[in-house]
C-alpha cells in the first residue's frame, strides 16, 4: 500500500506503538512484566504492518500492556497514545 491507500487508523497505530518501543528502550529501569510488554508492542507493530488488524487482538494485546507497564509513570503518555490509537478502531463485534 501507498501512503495514501493506508488507513489513517493503522498509520496512527503504528506511530504510537513505535513511539512507546521507543520509550521502553530507552527506559533505564527493569520490572517484571518488561518482556511482555515488548512482546506485546512487537505483536502490535506486526498487526499494523499486515493492514486492518483484528480488534479482539488489539484489544488483547492493549490489556496486557497496559498491565505490564501501567505502573511506570514515565511510560504512561505512551501507553494513553497507544490506547487512544485502539479506540479509533471501535468495539469488537458482539457474539
Amino acid at each position: 500500500m501507498t501512503g495514501s491507500d493506508e488507513d489513517p487508523r493503522v498509520v496512527g497505530l503504528r506511530s504510537a506503538v513505535s513511539r512507546l518501543r521507543r520509550e521502553l528502550a530507552a527506559h533505564p529501569a527493569e520490572f517484571s512484566d518488561r518482556d511482555i510488554a515488548e512482546d506485546e508492542l512487537a505483536a502490535l507493530n506486526a498487526m499494523t504492518a499486515g493492514g486492518a488488524p483484528e480488534i479482539p487482538r488489539l484489544r488483547r494485546s492493549l490489556l496486557l500492556i497496559a498491565g505490564a507497564i501501567g505502573s511506570v509513570s514515565a511510560l504512561a503518555q505512551g501507553l494513553a497514545d497507544v490506547r487512544t490509537a485502539v479506540e479509533l478502531f471501535g468495539e469488537p463485534p458482539r457474539r
